[in-house]
């Protein structure tokens, strides 16, 4: 079995999977990538199953190297990256040998990235999964963000051809589109359209949990206390500051905001990537309309997976 070493890490490096499901009863919070697409194109790249770990980071990739021969990946946005000060691209894979560093600079357009490693980083799984939910301190690497001299090991198996998207993986542009709910009752007329009509940004205030968003105070008629409830991925809370807080990957199972909406699917890992200072605008649409595109972009997702060519 080969290890990853972790000679520099990026920000806000940690172990994720898939996630972890079937939990929230129990007050365990899924954890998984904030930007699933990237994530399971990276996988793919190395030739990994959907369920294999990467890493994920936070605008830095960080420096690395392995014990074994292995094919590694970047995906998530455009960066620097140099094995033996060589430079190759992101959103391909490329070989590693033993003696060789890999180092990733800064994101750009981008706020999270992915390595993922032939293999997959096989830690332990913690309730079915190797996602690292730093809160909690569980999964992944002893549930924390990784550090300077860590060693993760790997996956067993051929590291097989490099290879690269035959087509390009496009995000969309436009408003972010939310269905209302499930307490947009709490909220009048002029709240939503302040809501719908105004423009919002991306703040410094965020991390894997939720991004506080700026903009015009949403105010809920009926107050900003409910019994607590369960909250989603996409989850928008509006506190008694009118301030929205839309929830991550890695939120809270249950909160006591009311919700004015909740984020589609297909557009929360879009959302996630707006780097700070970015503005968006919110669009609303119905729950079958958020299905549709979901499945439409899982659809997109495998026929790009389907299509990746050796190089």
């Amino acid at each position: 079995m080969g290890l990853l070493h972790i000679i520099k890490p990026g920000m806000m490096m940690t172990v994720q999977d898939r996630g972890r499901f079937g939990l929230l009863r129990s007050g365990v919070s899924p954890s998984g990538p904030m930007d699933f697409p990237s994530f399971a194109i990276a996988n793919a790249l190395v030739g990994n199953e959907e369920t294999a770990a990467a890493l994920e980071f936070a605008y830095i990739g960080g420096t690395f190297s392995v014990t074994h021969p292995a094919l590694f990946s970047v995906t998530g946005g455009a960066a620097d990256i140099q094995v033996d000060r060589q430079t190759v691209a992101p959103w391909k894979s490329h070989r590693l040998l033993p003696g060789e560093t890999v180092s990733i600079g800064g994101l750009r357009q981008a706020v999270w990235g992915y390595l993922a490693i032939s293999g997959g980083i096989a830690t332990e799984p913690v309730l079915g999964s190797r996602a690292t939910h730093m809160r909690t301190s569980i999964g992944g690497m002893e549930g924390r963000a990784l550090i300077a001299g860590d060693e993760l090991p790997l996956g067993t198996g051929e590291a097989g051809p490099a290879r690269r998207l035959n087509s390009v993986w496009r995000r969309v542009n436009g408003a972010i589109r939310v269905v209302p709910g499930p307490q947009d009752d709490y909220f009048d007329a002029a709240a939503w359209n302040t809501f719908l009509k105004s423009p919002f940004t991306i703040s410094d205030k965020r991390d894997r949990m939720a991004m506080m968003l700026e903009g015009p105070e949403i105010k809920a008629f009926r107050g900003n206390d409910i019994v607590s409830d369960a909250t989603l991925a996409g989850s928008i809370q509006v506190p008694g500051s009118g301030t929205p807080i839309v929830l991550m990957a890695d939120r809270q199972t249950t909160g006591g905001y009311p919700k004015i909406a909740t984020v589609s699917s297909v557009d929360l890992p879009r959302l996630a990537q707006m780097p700070r200072g970015a503005a968006l605008r919110f669009a609303a649409i119905p729950q079958a309309r958020a299905e549709a595109l979901l499945i439409a972009q899982h659809r997109a997702l495998a026929s790009v997976l389907a299509e990746l060519a050796t190089t």
